[in-house]
């Protein structure tokens, strides 16, 4: 029953797999044209006229090395990577980008590779099935051949039926073959993922990279908001005190000469007291929502959608909720990805009210214990676009900045979506 159910698998997968090495023939072709041209410009280049062409022949191989990455990445289900270093500058400098990139070393090794093999698996991968229909039929057909041109099977000419059920038989192993060229496929496409993925140590280079970038955007924007934490407090809640001050130092001096005089101040200097308590309030809510800390990052979102000038949708791990409903009960996130998801929403929702004309939104809260997952969606005008010190560049900054990532879809007409994905684990 295993045997069977095998062959099944083996025989549904094996049409995908004779086009995939079919193709790979094509390329094998092409790749030595490529071989060919590169080994032409080698020659040159020894005589030293084909020096300055050496940059623009190992770029014009790049479109057929990216084609096998992505055949390969379909194949095996994930996508091949790959990352060029630019080609720019004078000759010189040109040159040498073109021999340190790992990534060209690379894409010639595969041309040899495919140039050497990807014909000859082709032609197996389409003879071997053409040869068992053939051996399988030889019963069928051999009496209507001339006998002056027998039918050749195998290095031997089928001339009775005894030689004829020899050729059917013939057919079995010649089957158990072809039936390995999905594993042939596969093989390739691993070969291909081998020879073209990144070398030993891109991505970590790659990782570093990311990190150290996103390292000094949040530094950026940590800095940013400190400016603009001392900005709000010197113009608007020290400024306030700074007049209380002033009112009930007026107000003591006035207070034996004229009391009414006075009183009015002691009055103004409490509305301005009250005024700068309220501002204090805004700040620290600008830095850590105390609604975050005392009843989680749903009631916060909630208590975002009841004040939103637009309705707004919430759906809360999967169950959609209203902004007036309790939301589910979840575990805790981390205090700075919680944070980080509502001033997410909180900038989506103000995006939306000043620029979009939508008359609906939705916010989704979702995710496992590992990623925090927050879209917004809107059906206004789309065409919504990240600039320098924008809302949304703000939005990537934060995600980012906890290594998550945002992903932003906004064509014109709308919907306008913005996902963020922010990690969870320690």
């Amino acid at each position: 029953m295993k045997t069977a159910r095998w062959i099944l698998d083996r025989a549904r997968k094996l049409p995908g797999a004779v086009a995939y090495l079919l193709v790979g023939g094509l390329t094998g072709v092409a790749a030595l044209f490529a071989v060919t041209g590169l080994l032409l410009v080698a020659g040159t280049s020894l005589l030293g006229v084909g020096i300055p062409t050496i940059p623009e022949a190992v770029r014009l191989v790049r479109p057929l090395a990216n084609f096998e990455r992505r055949r390969a990445g379909r194949r095996l289900g994930a996508p091949i990577a790959v990352e060029y270093r630019p080609v720019t500058g004078n000759l010189t400098r040109r040159l040498s980008t073109v021999f340190r990139d790992p990534a060209n070393r690379r894409d010639i090794e595969w041309l040899i590779v495919q140039a050497l093999t990807g014909l000859v698996i082709a032609l197996f991968a389409v003879g071997l099935p053409l040869s068992v229909l053939n051996q399988a039929a030889i019963p069928a057909y051999w009496r209507l051949v001339p006998p002056d041109s027998p039918v050749d099977s195998f290095g031997f000419a089928v001339t009775s039926w005894p030689l004829a059920g020899w050729s059917a038989a013939i057919a079995i192993p010649v089957a158990a073959l072809a039936l390995q060229i999905p594993v042939v496929a596969h093989g390739q496409a691993l070969l291909a993922r081998a020879l073209l993925g990144p070398a030993r140590g891109t991505r970590l280079s790659v990782r570093v990279a990311e990190l150290t970038a996103t390292r000094a955007a949040a530094l950026d924007a940590h800095g940013a908001e400190l400016r603009r934490i001392e900005r709000d407090l010197h113009d608007g809640a020290q400024a306030r005190i700074a007049a209380v001050i002033m009112q009930l130092g007026l107000a003591d001096q006035l207070r034996e000469r004229d009391p009414d005089a006075a009183a009015e101040l002691v009055r103004k200097a409490q509305d301005t007291a009250e005024a700068a308590l309220s501002e204090l309030r805004e700040v620290v809510r600008s830095v850590y929502p105390p609604v975050l800390a005392d009843r989680g990052l749903n009631s916060a979102i909630s208590a975002l959608a009841a004040r939103s000038p637009i309705p707004v949708e919430l759906a809360f791990d999967t169950p959609v909720a209203t902004a007036q409903s309790t939301p589910p009960h979840t575990a805790r996130r981390p205090a700075a990805v919680e944070a980080a998801a509502y001033f997410v929403v909180t900038e989506a929702i103000a995006n939306a009210t000043k620029h979009s004309g939508a008359q609906h939104l939705r916010v989704a809260i979702g995710g496992d214990g590992d990623r925090l997952a927050v879209e917004i969606r809107d059906d206004g005008v789309g065409g919504a676009r990240e600039i320098e010190d924008g809302g949304l560049a703000g939005m990537r900054r934060r995600a980012e900045a906890l290594d998550g990532r945002m992903v932003l879809s906004s064509p014109a007409g709308g919907p306008t979506v913005v996902r963020v994905e922010l990690p969870c684990g320690s």
